[in-house]
């Protein structure tokens, strides 16, 4: 995780939510349409809120979508908290291929379309935040 950057922009939006929240952000990933941000781990009900509350006012102040992953030192733990409780995970295991660490994940068939989102949009969050965090260089849905 060390070898992550963090852009003054993405710095100013973790600065702004842990404001609001007192939750810390690990990483912060500013999309044209979402904020994304890894929350330290055992943090989320602080950084969701009483009902919500912390987490509305922050998409409020910030006028932008705010997606909450929280962190964990296991890797199958944090792909699991990247898909959310939405999507149901049967296993996650990893192995080289190719000098590269990949992560396989077992989703309930009724879930894959969600897995992998419109266009593709919530594997490839999965991707980016499982080699930020993780180093694990590739994800497949099985």
């Amino acid at each position: 995780m060390s070898g992550i950057k963090i852009t003054f922009e993405e710095m100013q939006y973790i600065a702004r939510f842990e404001d609001i929240t007192s939750a810390k952000v690990l990483d912060c990933i500013v999309e044209s349409d979402r904020i994304i941000n890894v929350i330290q781990q055992g943090e989320m009900g602080l950084a969701i809120g009483k009902g919500g509350e912390n987490i509305n006012r922050a998409k409020k102040a910030i006028d932008k979508p705010i997606e909450l992953v929280e962190y964990s030192d296991d890797p199958a733990t944090f792909i699991k908290n990247i898909f959310g409780s939405v999507i149901t995970i049967k296993n996650v295991t990893f192995k080289e291929v190719n000098d590269k660490k990949v992560a396989e994940i077992e989703v309930a068939a009724k879930d894959k379309g969600l897995a992998i989102g419109k266009n593709g949009k919530n594997i490839a969050k999965v991707k980016l935040l499982a080699q930020r965090h993780h180093n694990i260089d590739d994800v497949i849905l099985k």
